[in-house]
């Protein structure tokens, strides 16, 4: 068996073979993948899965919220497993890597761990975590969140699609609701690796980030009423016209954010307009304003600054409006001692490499409150993510899984 070396590392042609493979179910119009959470496609994906895991060995666990958790044996059967892995659902309009690559590095890992002989006193779990991207259902992140105790399963259950589909009929349809309680599983500690979704690492031209935080998120959706009416025929100075308050509040977010420079962020990623006509003025507008920060604090002020300037611009205009808080979480400090496993295994490795404050939401971020967790990161190529041009080399990917393996053979224990 190979030491805890420079030589140790994973099967990069393997990885990325599966990684396209994958890729192949539920595929996208322009390349990438649209493979939504508890569709057929998503079904399609985990019984893949599933194969490779059973392949290598591996049993298969499945929580009431559809969690996968291949289990590899350790050496002492009372130490707390190690915990690895990501999610397989994609947005609509998805990337080939986003979620996948850490549920496949993790399978990847224990590949590698087979074709070495490597044993550990920790057994080691490659997790897919469902509806992470929280696109079909929101809130993102949404089965971690229930194993973590931040939602009730029951309210999970209940989350309804556009088509009015509950998430937990659907789940059922599907075929993947198990029977384990959610959140029953200890942890020893947690690993994800994911793909960067920003432009940093390329930008600095490093392969590795080693993620010390998660920036916390906000999502607070705004509806406006005003009166629909013809654009032609009604004067400029008797409109309500919803549209325009929503414009005027967009650059109000933007002053917001920049006013917390450099790590605050603030846009509208959802805006629904009503009805959505050429030549009617809209009498109705729905839209969602995403902050996020490293500093709770920062996003505290955001969200009052919303709802002060915004309450005051649709007063002036004589429109109605609310306010609704859809989701979020706090900012996250990962743990140091794992932190400090995935920066010794890039630097044993020769990696370069950098610490990251994440700017996405990951579903480490609620796992971090039950178990000692980290991330890594590797580049995507111009920091594109959440579309179907996304892209990472197959060589920024082993370097992440590479890491990936060093920190959770450190932490899991080589016992021959």
């Amino acid at each position: 068996m190979a030491a805890i070396g420079e030589n140790l590392k994973i099967n990069s042609e393997r990885l990325w073979d599966s990684l396209m493979e994958m890729a192949k179910i539920g595929p996208g119009v322009a390349g990438g993948n649209n493979r939504q959470t508890v569709t057929d496609e998503d079904s399609e994906g985990r019984h893949l899965f599933q194969d490779w895991c059973k392949a290598a060995g591996c049993t298969m666990g499945l929580d009431q919220m559809g969690n996968m958790f291949a289990h590899r044996e350790g050496t002492d059967p009372d130490a707390l497993p190690i915990y690895v892995g990501s999610h397989l659902d994609t947005q609509p309009t998805g990337g080939k890597y986003d979620g996948v690559l850490g549920v496949l590095s993790g399978l990847e890992l224990l590949r590698t761990m087979n074709d070495l002989d490597i044993k550990t006193k920790h057994p080691i779990v490659v997790t897919n975590w469902t509806n992470e991207e929280g696109t079909r259902y929101a809130p993102a992140m949404l089965a971690s969140g229930v194993f973590a105790g931040i939602h009730t399963q029951d309210w999970a259950y209940d989350r309804v699609d556009a088509e009015g589909k509950a998430f937990g009929d659907e789940l059922q349809r599907i075929g993947w609701r198990g029977d384990e309680e959610v959140g029953a599983r200890k942890m020893h500690a947690f690993f994800e690796l994911h793909i960067e979704q920003g432009p940093i690492l390329e930008a600095e031209g490093k392969q590795i980030g080693v993620v010390t935080h998660g920036q916390g998120l906000s999502w607070t959706q705004v509806t406006i009423t005003g009166k629909d009416a013809h654009t032609g025929s009604t004067p400029m100075p008797m409109r309500k016209n919803a549209g325009l308050a929503m414009a005027r509040i967009l650059d109000k977010v933007e002053e917001i954010a920049l006013s917390h420079a450099p790590h605050a962020v603030g846009a509208a990623g959802h805006i629904a307009v009503y009805p959505n006509s050429r030549n009617v003025i809209p009498g109705k507008v729905v839209f969602t304003i995403d902050f996020r920060s490293p500093d709770l604090a920062v996003i505290t002020d955001m969200e009052a600054r919303l709802r002060l300037e915004a309450q005051a611009i649709c007063d002036a205009m004589g429109m109605g409006i609310e306010f609704e808080k859809v989701g979020g979480f706090d900012p996250v400090a990962f743990d140091e001692t794992c932190v400090q496993a995935v920066r010794s295994a890039a630097e044993r490795l020769g990696y370069s490499h950098m610490d990251l404050i994440s700017g996405a939401g990951h579903d480490a971020c609620w796992i971090n409150k039950v178990a000692p967790t980290a991330m890594i990161m590797c580049p995507c190529v111009d920091g594109l993510s959440h579309n179907e041009a996304e892209e990472i080399s197959q060589e920024w990917a082993a370097a992440g899984t590479d890491v990936l393996l060093h920190a959770v053979l450190e932490t899991a224990i080589i016992t021959t």
